[in-house]
């Protein structure tokens, strides 16, 4: 169903149920200032075909976690220090961005396969923890996956799609 092989019954163990390491604080030292901590099939075996999984994300001050979908999996995301903004974009025509400010204890979700961030607002560093509709809810980073293809997409076409001069794209490709 999802590219894990069930585990024989008599093999199963305690740990295929546990994860330690969600009060480690992830290193937001990177050019978008978050760290994604996942929590799914792949750290928890026992999660297999239970259709659930949950992720820490820590920021820095500013930081953000990029523009990203999940194709297998609505989330919903509380906020355990600090204060984010949140979003997601509606589907086509309408293309709506939904956005909110939340705080400490407040609640967002993200639709399945909608595009949606969340950026600290803050001066200081701030957490979130979320869970998701699926035991491997996949991740599709925007920027990276159109100027990060290997091998990369045409500039044509994303000159095009962007409507910007190739030159962008270009220096896009090569940031990524």
């Amino acid at each position: 169903m999802n590219g894990m092989a069930c585990k024989n019954p008599a093999m199963v163990q305690a740990s295929d149920f546990a994860f330690s390491g969600l009060h480690i604080p992830g290193n937001t030292s990177n050019a978008v200032g978050s760290r994604v901590t996942p929590v799914a099939v792949t750290q928890i075996p026992g999660l297999n075909t239970l259709g659930i999984s949950m992720v820490r994300i820590d920021y820095a001050p500013w930081g953000i976690n990029s523009l990203h979908t999940h194709p297998r999996a609505t989330e919903i995301l509380t906020v355990i220090e600090g204060s984010l903004e949140v979003g997601f974009v509606t589907s086509n025509p309408e293309n709506r961005h939904i956005t909110k400010i939340i705080k400490k204890g407040d609640v967002f979700v993200f639709p399945v396969g909608l595009i949606h961030y969340q950026r600290n607002i803050g001066y200081g560093n701030a957490v979130a923890i979320a869970a998701l509709s699926s035991q491997n809810p996949g991740v599709i980073t925007i920027a990276n996956t159109i100027f990060g293809s290997k091998p990369d997409i045409n500039t044509d076409l994303l000159a095009k799609a962007f409507q910007v001069d190739k030159s962008v794209v270009w220096q896009l490709q090569t940031k990524f």
